[in-house]
């Protein structure tokens, strides 16, 4: 049975969060806020926790998950990223983006994409989260709360209790979240000298991108 904690968005309880962060530790999947719908995330080294989370989503091992970090200091230890990247991450986080980004070896195989050795990374504008990333002290392997057979992210907390509860750890309310979408963009081009590419359109605007 999931445990259920009621967070203010703004300002949340840390005692709250440090339970959420204590139920991460003991390899939970947990359902968290972010600045584009709820996602559900987990350690990123723990293998049991990572097949489990692709088990609730039923999504196999070519679906690239999402690293989403507290901030951008982060990023060395799992992608590879030159000056031009930089400055473009800089500009567009924390915000509602997901950029594709090479993988480090620190990053382990099987979170990365199996033929290109990539990973998805995210640094979320949402407090909840930021206060929860702080407390686990490491980033989180997420991938966006959209149901088994659906198209649309959920946004509602207690929908997503009600729905998953049996499933997983926890599920943080901090009221409920936009119900779109991060925009998607592929910066492996930049490494051969080409432009950014863009994967998917969402609530991320293009123009910060040059896109």
């Amino acid at each position: 049975m999931a445990q259920y904690f009621e967070v203010h968005p703004d300002n949340p309880q840390p005692r709250l969060l440090k339970q959420a962060a204590a139920l991460l530790a003991k390899g939970e999947v947990i359902a968290v806020p972010t600045d584009s719908s709820y996602a559900l995330a987990c350690q990123l080294d723990d293998k049991n926790a990572v097949d489990k989370l692709r088990r609730i989503r039923q999504i196999d091992e070519k679906r690239l998950l999402t690293l989403i970090c507290r901030d951008l200091s982060e990023l060395a230890n799992y992608a590879r990223v030159d000056n031009r990247q930089y400055r473009l991450l800089k500009t567009c986080t924390p915000g509602p983006y997901t950029f594709v980004l090479e993988a480090t070896k620190e990053v382990p195989r099987r979170v990365s994409h199996p033929q290109r050795k990539t990973i998805g990374l995210r640094v979320p504008e949402h407090p909840v989260l930021a206060e929860l990333l702080a407390l686990h002290g490491a980033p989180l392997l997420a991938s966006t709360l959209i149901p088994p057979g659906e198209t649309e992210p959920m946004n509602d907390a207690e929908a997503i209790r009600d729905r998953f509860e049996k499933l997983i750890g926890a599920v943080i309310d901090a009221g409920a979240c936009v119900s779109e979408p991060t925009t998607v963009v592929d910066l492996t081009p930049m490494d051969g000298g080409g432009e950014p590419a863009l994967i998917r359109q969402g609530r991320g605007p293009l123009a910060p991108l040059g896109l």
